[in-house]
Formats: structure tokens, sequence, C-alpha cells
């Protein structure tokens, strides 16, 4: 069965450090473009960042940018999120998908996606 599994969710405290791990299992995640989304209780999925199959375009929107760094390592099959000075309103449950058609990241064109991580950020 193809999965993609997120790991390294939890609950930290306000300007606390997480890193999310997307590992893919039985496929190879190194042709696809990989997105972290996350979705807020009773808020729309907010697109959050987004990179190439080769790593080397890389997006993230506002609310996280310079705060949050996306990376992968195609030779471990897994794609990462560190997310760093986490805010409140940073809690969510994080998902990742694939896009194996682009290089971006749009919510209705990815075509497989994990069933997520919850962070929760509070004191």
């Amino acid at each position: 069965q193809l999965q993609l599994v997120e790991s390294g969710g939890g609950l930290v405290q306000p300007g606390g450090s997480l890193r999310l791990s997307c590992a893919a299992s039985r496929f190879t995640l190194a042709a696809y473009t990989i997105g972290w989304f996350r979705q807020a209780p009773g808020k729309e999925r907010e697109a959050i960042s987004c990179i190439s199959s080769t790593g080397h375009i890389i997006s993230y929107a506002d609310s996280v940018k310079g705060r949050f760094t996306i990376s992968r390592d195609n030779a471990k099959n897994t794609a990462y999120l560190q997310m760093n000075s986490l805010k409140p309103d940073d809690t969510a449950v994080y998902y990742c998908a694939t896009n194996p058609w682009g290089n971006n990241c749009p919510a209705g064109g990815m075509n497989f996606w994990g069933k997520g991580t919850l962070v929760t950020v509070s004191s």
C-alpha cells in the first residue's frame, strides 16, 4: 500500500522548534514535488511550503517565511519541515502531499496525501 506518513508533531511552547518528517512507503519521492499544508480548527487548509523534485525550487507562505525551512533527502525517501520560532497561530494538523506533474503545490493538484501530524503551540 502506498503511503505518506508525517511524524514529528507534538506540543511545544511558543518560540520553540519542531522538525516534521514526511516519509514515503512503497514509492519513490524523488520524482515528486512535495508540499506541506496545514489546517487549523475551523479554518481552511493552508499551503505553507513547497519543494521541487530536485530541491532547486522552494516556496513559502508569507505566514511562515523566515521561520520554517523545507528540505528533502531523496536518498532517505523523506522530506522535512523545520519549524522555528513557533507561535500559537501555528497550531494545526500538518500534512505533506505530492505533485507528480509540476514544480508547484496547488492543493487541488496534489495527487497523494498523508494523514497528518498535529502540532500544538501553547504555554
